[in-house]
């Protein structure tokens, strides 16, 4: 029995599942954060921000993308995200009274982003009404995924 609520029963399953798994050399350099391209995961990280944060009142029917990214001189990287929402009501709920949202949002973001790429972000994030986005097959391309599936 596994409990995810309380953890018993986790390590079992790890010591079961090690046993099973044949002896490979590593499929995946250890060094590397993710196998998603760094535009994307810059994307992946605010919209898990805004999930996190806005809780019940988050209008689920966003996403966020990745409209550039640049490397300046001093290695830091500039990017900018835009958070695309169903409805022009769903604005107001992601900016908050005076903006006060999206800048605790953005910030957490760009915090995680940092850490993971252990130098500087500047994240610029902007919010923007797409109507009918959620049927834009383009939309889940980006991702690898097939909208007719």
């Amino acid at each position: 029995m596994v409990s995810a609520e309380t953890g018993n029963g986790i390590g079992d399953l790890k010591g079961w599942l090690a046993e099973r798994m044949p002896k490979s050399p590593y499929l995946f350099d250890p060094d590397d954060l993710s196998d998603m391209p760094m535009r994307l995961l810059a994307a992946e990280i605010l919209r898990e921000k805004l999930f996190l944060n806005l809780h019940q009142e988050l209008p689920y029917q966003l996403t966020v993308e990745t409209d550039s990214w640049d490397e300046r001189e001093d290695g830091s990287a500039e990017v900018h995200l835009s958070i695309f929402v169903a409805r022009e009501g769903h604005r107001g709920i992601i900016l908050g009274k005076n903006g006060q949202s999206i800048r605790r949002i953005g910030t957490a973001a760009r915090k995680e982003l940092e850490a993971a790429l252990d130098r500087r972000v500047h994240l610029f994030s902007h919010v923007k009404y797409r109507k009918d986005w959620m049927n834009d097959s383009a939309r889940y391309s980006v991702w690898d995924l097939d909208y007719d599936a």
